[in-house]
């Protein structure tokens, strides 16, 4: 095996699915930013989700939109419902893993609000739960998914946006997933700061 040529693939690997990525989301990418660009300003909030990698690219979203991205502006509401660990262990202790974030999304979404929900998958039982709890409080969904989509991706209404990369591989689908992540927040800080 030579190494050096396996980590050469992954680097190819990830370059052309980025390539073939930005022709398929560059339009829904848009969609979503305008989407949570308008609840922002609207005085609404982010809530976002998912497990293990996507766990951390919701708490990744969620620091640069309350810090900053790439330069200095207000504070912008986005919560990870991924981090306070009393909460977590508490839902799923008293009812079950799959209401960790559906529980926070009853309790925090208020109408006009928008749920980032992302799974690599589509299928994670959390992250649907989560979705259709925003369905219920009558928040707008932008789901980031990739193998196509999933039951996540086939429970989307008007109003939400799909952001499914087309692959099934989870570490390139994560690997597109940040950059959806960064590509919102550039979107979003041209939404209301200009150039």
């Amino acid at each position: 095996m030579d190494l050096q040529r396996r980590i050469r693939d992954h680097f190819e690997d990830s370059a052309r699915l980025k390539r073939e990525a930005a022709e398929v989301l560059a339009g829904p990418i848009a969609e979503a930013v305008e989407l949570i660009t308008a609840a922002l300003a609207s005085d609404r909030k982010l809530l976002v989700c998912g497990n293990g990698g996507s766990a951390a690219d919701s708490q990744h979203l969620a620091a640069e939109l309350i810090g900053r991205f790439e330069r200095e502006r207000p504070e912008l509401a986005a919560i990870a419902l991924t981090t306070d660990s009393s909460i977590l262990t508490a839902i799923a202790n008293d009812y079950a893993f799959e209401q960790v974030f559906a529980k926070q999304v009853r309790g925090l979404g208020r109408e006009g609000d928008v749920l980032v929900a992302i799974s690599t998958s589509g299928n994670s039982p959390s992250v649907l739960a989560a979705a259709q709890a925003a369905r219920e409080r009558g928040l707008a969904i932008v789901a980031l998914t990739g193998r196509g989509g999933g039951q996540l991706g086939e429970m989307l209404g008007d109003g939400d946006v799909h952001l499914c990369v087309p692959h099934e591989r989870t570490a390139r689908i994560q690997e597109v997933h940040l950059l959806i992540v960064h590509c919102l927040c550039d979107g979003i800080d041209l939404s209301l700061m200009g150039e």
